[in-house]
């Protein structure tokens, strides 16, 4: 590949050549130019600096669907891009999810706009549809409600941005429209989303406040569980908390996630050595229905008015020990 230097024609020197955009200026196609200071990264960190709203992931999933090309060639994602490369990216449209349809599912929603909905999701309802849950998910109620949700292309994602266990309560955000869901995606991935949980623990940790400082990966033998590893086995997760109640047994814990690793605040608390009430799998049972993790307070950036917005989810009744009315 030629050498990059100050002479390149106008049309070649710029990071990205858009040759089709669709509703409201989202990007479909395009042409990418690898410049100077961009050479050696891998193909798929290039493409995240440059195509803002895009998860690595989705991209990754683009480059295995052959929909982005090097220089015309199928590529590897961790192939690294030279000065002067051409990428080329297509986006597919969206289809809908075979065999989905939505149903009539109460919820119990806490802010709605024609880019957004943020709901109080119930401790029992699935996410996603899966095994042994292929009806009353949220994706169905979300169909139902919105008839039309944020495709972002290739297989229909109905609004979905980020997740919360079946057992876990709270604010769960949605997009109704690509603009809005690259957007919240963006922001997730940037960690520029607060979370705030509420979290029962068995006993009292030993600090009133605290910050927990350990990585996350996949447990060595139960494979379905995350653990608290070492030696380049896991990744970096922190999770700040305070104690806002307790009684003799118990204490309520608000959590706040610095990252966002799966199973964190269930991991986290039990290697601190309280874990959450009722969880049967960081913890125990017990007489209880659910683990009791609650996400009460989201706050982000507005997709399109750029305005801060923050929402609460009114704490569910199970939960033994309230928080004080100041907090």
């Amino acid at each position: 590949m030629e050498e990059c230097g100050e002479n390149l024609e106008p049309e070649t020197n710029r990071d990205a050549i858009v040759l089709e955009t669709g509703a409201e200026g989202e990007f479909k196609s395009g042409e990418f130019t690898v410049e100077s200071d961009d050479a050696r990264a891998r193909l798929d960190r290039f493409l995240a600096e440059k195509m803002g709203g895009f998860s690595r992931s989705r991209i990754q999933a683009l480059i295995k669907s052959g929909e982005i090309l090097l220089n015309g060639k199928i590529a590897k994602a961790s192939e690294p891009v030279a000065c002067g490369d051409k990428v080329s990216v297509v986006i597919p449209d969206a289809v809908p999810l075979a065999g989905l349809s939505g149903k009539d599912i109460p919820l119990d929603i806490l802010y709605e706009d024609e880019n957004l909905l943020v709901l109080n999701k119930a401790a029992g309802m699935v996410v996603h549809p899966g095994a042994g849950t292929d009806e009353d998910t949220l994706v169905h109620a979300l169909l139902h409600h919105c008839k039309d949700l944020s495709g972002i292309g290739g297989v229909e994602r109905p609004g979905i941005v980020h997740r919360l266990d079946k057992e876990t309560s709270g604010c769960l955000v949605v997009a109704k429209n690509d603009i809005a869901h690259r957007s919240l995606a963006e922001q997730f991935a940037d960690r520029k989303v607060k979370k705030v949980y509420l979290a029962l623990v068995r006993g009292c940790p030993n600090r009133p406040w605290g910050t927990i400082d350990a990585d996350i990966g996949r447990h060595p033998v139960h494979r379905q569980k995350m653990a608290v590893r070492e030696n380049g086995q896991a990744r970096a997760a922190v999770t700040d908390y305070r104690v806002l109640a307790k009684n003799e047994k118990m204490s309520l814990i608000e959590c706040h996630p610095k990252t966002g690793r799966t199973h964190q605040i269930r991991v986290h608390l039990k290697h601190l050595g309280h874990p959450i009430v009722g969880d049967p799998i960081y913890g125990n049972r017990g007489d209880n229905t659910r683990h009791y993790l609650h996400a009460w307070k989201l706050e982000f950036e507005h997709p399109v008015s750029k305005k801060i917005v923050r929402f609460r989810a009114p704490v569910p009744p199970d939960f033994p020990i309230l928080p004080p009315e100041e907090v």
